[in-house]
């Protein structure tokens, strides 16, 4: 006895290549999102979006007359067990003066755990006149149980930001950071910016001293 295929449905056999489409062009859009994010790390970083800070290796050599004040915040992901604060609520420094300023982390747990910091600063737009030349959010943190850790932040304000119609006339910036978990198996990093507590808090460090 012949045995005889049921013919497929044309209907049918659109809707599966459109179902198939679809799942390779979500597949697609999810690999470019993840391709994308150093890409957008890098334009956040150049223009400042998002109140992104700069990250700098030069002094600023113009130091104006205009004080401003920055203020600072401290944040810890729900996932990591640390106690993080800056050495001081605020900061009122000349513009283009480069200052040294510094946070403290603890972990009171029995167990070594490792952190990533992000960053950003308000009023947003300020994010691209606000740079660090040296940071604890350069690089991961790894904290010892029962380790306190002091982190130096070491920044100035663009003299260039007084020119900017959109935020010249600003008087206030917070700088905010969050730490968050590394994940899991993730290598632990090797502290070396560790150094006795409020060492670091509140000095100010002129151009000649950093090399400018």
């Amino acid at each position: 006895m012949t045995k005889t295929s049921t013919p497929v449905d044309p209907k049918r056999r659109a809707n599966i290549r459109v179902a198939v489409g679809c799942a390779t062009f979500f597949a697609a859009m999810i690999g470019a999102a993840y391709a994308s994010v150093p890409l957008y790390e890098m334009f956040c970083q150049a223009t400042g979006y998002g109140g992104t800070t700069q990250r700098v290796d030069q002094y600023s050599d113009t130091i104006l007359d205009r004080k401003i004040t920055v203020r600072f915040d401290a944040n810890v992901s729900g996932g990591l067990p640390w106690t993080f604060q800056p050495d001081q609520r605020d900061v009122t420094i000349k513009i283009g003066e480069t200052t040294q300023i510094g946070y403290t982390a603890t972990n009171p747990f029995s167990t070594p755990t490792a952190g990533k910091a992000t960053f950003n600063v308000t009023p947003e737009l300020a994010g691209a006149y606000f740079n660090k030349v040296e940071c604890f959010c350069f690089t991961d943190t790894t904290l010892k149980p029962g380790e306190a850790l002091d982190m130096p932040v070491v920044f100035f304000v663009d003299p260039a930001i007084v020119d900017d119609p959109d935020i010249k006339d600003i008087r206030t910036i917070t700088l905010s950071y969050t730490f968050f978990p590394l994940p899991a198996g993730a290598p632990l990093a090797a502290n070396t910016s560790a150094g006795e507590k409020g060492s670091a808090a509140g000095s100010r460090v002129s151009s000649d001293n950093l090399g400018g």
